[in-house]
């Protein structure tokens, strides 16, 4: 597989390998590891959200906003509770 880079960005490239003492095939492998990383991640979370709504659509059970607020500032205090009840 090739992709094709711009001259300046290669410049770039080229200059943040050697500061890295790495080469600049290593430093695009890594961008481009890390992006995949980070995509899927939030490709994840995105179909996790995808699935909460369908869910909500199919049963109703929801909790409020104020329970939500609520139960987070119990985990932001550093205690560890569980969520609150779906009802709906």
């Amino acid at each position: 597989m090739a992709i094709k880079i711009d001259p300046e960005t290669r410049e770039r490239i080229k200059r943040l390998a050697a500061a890295r003492d790495r080469t600049p095939h290593w430093i695009m492998r890594e961008a481009i590891s890390q992006y995949v990383e980070r995509e899927e991640k939030r490709e994840a979370l995105r179909q996790d959200g995808i699935m909460a709504w369908n869910a909500y659509h199919a049963n109703g059970l929801h909790a409020t906003a104020d329970e939500a607020d609520a139960w987070l500032a119990e985990l932001e205090a550093g205690r560890d509770v569980e969520p609150p009840e779906c009802h709906g």
